[in-house]
């Protein structure tokens, strides 16, 4: 539940510095590089031929681009409905395509205007997909990794157990039970009324001071492993709470954070990419009467 410090920064950039392309760079993750066949499945030959229609056909290789479009995801679908499902869009795809042709669609300058766009775009993407699977090495996964780490700041973390009462009055009762020798755990199980942590004897496991409500936080985070507190109230109602333990929080280890390294250096290089593509261009642009805008720099 609690948010990593080395996770923040990691992904800080990518979050602060938005990216020189616009709202759908910007806002769009990187594509995710296809994962490597199993040695149980071979890799589909992209020529088969998997439908005709009309003569026309349909291979492995248009089945393998329905299926990244974004468009046409499927989640939870079995692998076979999905493929079916697929095959039948590409078939109609292919019907309608003709259709269009035949009603002389293709002819129309917002149709070439499209057709342009969608060949920039696509080539766009393609483009940042290769170069940011360039960036993403071990070595360089690594390094992020290790000089991150040695920047984040040790953070204090508490694992307490809390009984949670209605009134003050039913809290000095619980409390004069356990002090009074009976298990916390027990207690807990038997009268609080946090539905959340009741059936583990209140316990919360670890947790930051800034997960847990002022009162409550300022009370546990005071208390050495062992001590039982006064009764503190809160929103929720009257707590007692025991300190477990104390610790600074363990830094999450490369492999717990090798998915969020490799998404920065993805978003990191297709960024480093675009903004020297823009300081190396000649750009300008025009206002409504065709003059000449003054660029901001860069």
């Amino acid at each position: 539940m609690q948010s990593s410090k080395l996770k923040t920064s990691l992904l800080a950039l990518g979050v602060a510095l938005p990216l020189a392309t616009g709202a759908a760079l910007a806002q769009t993750p990187p594509a995710a590089t296809p994962a490597a066949p199993t040695a149980s499945a071979a890799p589909a030959d992209p020529a088969k031929v998997i439908a005709r229609v009309n003569g026309l056909t349909i291979t492995e290789g248009d089945l393998a681009v329905a299926a990244a479009d974004p468009a046409l995801q499927l989640p939870n679908v079995p692998e076979a409905q999905k493929r079916d499902l697929l095959t039948g869009y590409l078939i109609d795809l292919k019907l309608g395509a003709k259709a269009a042709e035949a009603a002389k669609v293709g002819d129309s300058a917002d149709f070439a205007r499209k057709l342009a766009y969608n060949r920039d775009k696509t080539l766009l993407d393609q483009y940042l997909e290769q170069e940011a699977r360039k960036a993403v090495t071990p070595e360089a996964a690594r390094k992020l990794y290790d000089e991150t780490a040695k920047g984040v700041t040790p953070e204090q973390e508490v694992r307490a157990r809390h009984i949670l009462v209605a009134s003050e009055d039913d809290a000095k009762k619980a409390q004069a039970r356990v002090k009074g020798g009976e298990d916390f755990a027990k207690v807990a199980g038997e009268l609080s009324t946090d539905p959340g942590s009741k059936t583990d004897g209140g316990d919360l496991g670890f947790f930051t001071k800034d997960r847990m409500v002022e009162p409550f936080a300022e009370a546990a985070f005071k208390m050495e492993p062992g001590q039982i507190s006064d009764p503190v109230q809160s929103q929720f109602g009257w707590h007692v709470i025991k300190v477990e333990e104390k610790r600074n929080k363990p830094v999450p280890s490369f492999d717990e954070m090798q998915e969020q390294v490799n998404t920065y250096l993805e978003r990191k290089a297709q960024q480093d990419l675009i903004l020297g593509l823009r300081q190396s261009a000649k750009i300008e642009r025009l206002d409504d009467k065709g003059n000449l805008v003054e660029q901001k720099k860069q």
